[in-house]
């Protein structure tokens, strides 16, 4: 009865957190090469060509491009695979799903001798995957810090008075009242201490420090399991003409719809005959859900028969989050001697309050060579200063505070994406190149190497692409954020199949 009446308090529970961090930005501010199959086998370079759906990431004003009408669906099948390596312990992991990604088209208004100089319109849409989390890794080996460090963190400075669980209160009341009336940190303390990880130095209520309660020669045995899911879908909306015969400009509205959900699971245990403590289970819940919204400004010029330039300006990305946390711990003693610790499980629900991100603008620069019928060269690069990213609403302190961290610890980025395309009558060749620079000013994250391959045949009112494309990225994760701050280095490489069909009207 009592994990029923748990369920039915906790929409109550709304707190302040301390969960939004440099992480959350880095997230929701890089997006995945997605798309077409076309467009993701020459890698994405398309901001001076146009004439493809997944080309108004890169330049509003392609939809112009287009002679027709046309529609286009996209399907991919992703597989992640992780080599992983957590103080001298490796492990490995294999993740693929399959996924509909894309879908969108075009309409095309012919003004061709109006005297306004304007040749043709365009409306678009398309929706894709701007982002997709489905990813997993184990990180296991013998670490010389414990999970203790994480509760001792927000344990320090609270009364022992703020930690119990009164007579008559149930321990998962206590876990969500405790949250929603003196926060995150003392909730935390509260996980830590009834759990007996932590003990305080003296047996009063009003006492404000605590040592841990378990005891290891050097090292513990660690096994942390992190898995993430969810996605960010991007919704573009696009108007765009061609004026004259030689430009091309345009305009985007781009509307995000986000889920994010990860899960982590630590256990530990190898301690020595000293402690009371001999295992520990740590899991916490996390889901993330919201909008954003952007637009972008672009155009693109002919410079003779052969040359195409392209410039776009998108700007910022505006993102409305929720968190939502649930957390279950368990140690073998406190089982023992409170075994109401299993009361606070997931169904318990931390409902935080709504918060913002904001993500900087992008510039791009393209240049494309156009071989008449027989193919292309296509360049571009991109521009954005990640350090100017923040969490709002800037007032709050922690946000201020870790504002100025995002400030110091990000940089600008610089993407290059280099494609070609070698047209066979009504075959198709194609291959791309990308590089993008980590946005860390440090080895958190390392740069991005990828390249594609792909081929195509046109039907005359159909057509079909295919595409292979890879990229390798090494990073470490830091599975929480205060206290014990632990990473593991990951060797991360990504490979997507992509097919689609392209309908002319």
């Amino acid at each position: 009865m009592k994990k029923i009446l748990a369920i039915f308090v906790v929409f109550g529970a709304i707190m302040q957190s301390e969960a939004q961090t440099i992480n959350d930005v880095v997230r929701y501010g890089t997006e995945d090469l997605q798309g077409t199959a076309r467009y993701r086998s020459m890698s994405g370079a398309f901001g001076a060509l146009g004439g493809d759906l997944s080309a108004l990431n890169n330049n509003p004003a392609g939809s112009a491009v287009f002679n027709n009408g046309s529609f286009t669906f996209s399907g991919t099948s992703y597989n992640t695979k992780n080599k992983t390596n957590y103080f001298g312990g490796n492990t490995s992991t294999d993740v693929s799903n399959f996924d509909l990604n894309q879908l969108g088209g075009v309409l095309v208004f012919n003004n061709t001798g109006s005297r306004s100089g304007w040749n043709k319109f365009s409306l678009a849409f398309n929706f894709e995957k701007a982002n997709n989390f489905e990813n997993e890794f184990v990180a296991a080996g013998n670490s010389d810090r414990s999970i203790d460090e994480y509760f001792l963190y927000y344990a320090q400075g609270i009364p022992k008075g703020d930690l119990l669980v009164f007579e008559g209160e149930n321990i998962e009341d206590a876990y969500l009242d405790i949250g929603s009336a003196y926060g995150f940190q003392t909730q935390q303390a509260f996980l830590g201490f009834q759990a007996y990880l932590i003990e305080p130095v003296e047996d009063t209520d009003d006492n404000t420090e605590y040592v841990p309660n378990t005891r290891y020669n050097n090292t513990v045995n660690q096994q942390i399991f992190q898995s993430t899911s969810g996605y960010n879908n991007k919704f573009t909306l696009n108007m765009a003409g061609q004026f004259l015969d030689d430009f091309y400009v345009g305009a985007s509205l781009n509307f995000h719809d986000i889920q994010y959900e990860k899960y982590t699971e630590l256990k530990e245990d190898g301690y020595n005959s000293e402690s009371v403590i001999g295992r520990t289970k740590f899991d916490n819940l996390q889901l993330t859900s919201g909008t954003a919204f952007s637009f972008s400004l672009g155009g693109i010029a002919r410079v003779g028969e052969m040359l195409r330039v392209g410039a776009t300006y998108q700007s910022p990305t505006w993102y409305k989050l929720n968190d939502e946390l649930s957390q279950r711990i368990s140690t073998d003693y406190a089982l023992d001697v409170t075994p109401d610790i299993e009361f606070i499980n997931f169904s318990l629900v931390n409902i935080y309050p709504d918060y913002k991100i904001q993500i900087p603008a992008k510039y791009t620069g393209s240049l494309a060579l156009i071989f008449g019928q027989e193919g292309l060269l296509s360049f571009d690069y991109s521009y954005q200063d990640m350090s100017n990213a923040k969490l709002k609403p800037t007032s709050d302190p922690d946000f201020a505070d870790e504002n100025d961290y995002i400030g110091n610890t990000l940089k600008a980025v610089s993407t290059f994406r280099l494609g070609g395309e070698y047209r066979i009558e009504r075959f198709s060749l194609r291959g791309g190149y990308r590089f993008e620079e980590s946005p860390y000013d440090s080895d958190m994250i390392g740069d991005l190497n990828g390249y594609s391959l792909g081929l195509g045949y046109d039907f005359g009112m159909a057509r079909i692409d295919a595409a292979f494309s890879q990229y390798m990225r090494d990073y470490h994760s830091q599975f929480y954020d205060r206290g014990f701050t632990n990473t593991a280095a990951i060797d991360s490489k990504n490979t997507n199949v992509t097919l689609s069909l392209t309908l002319n009207l």
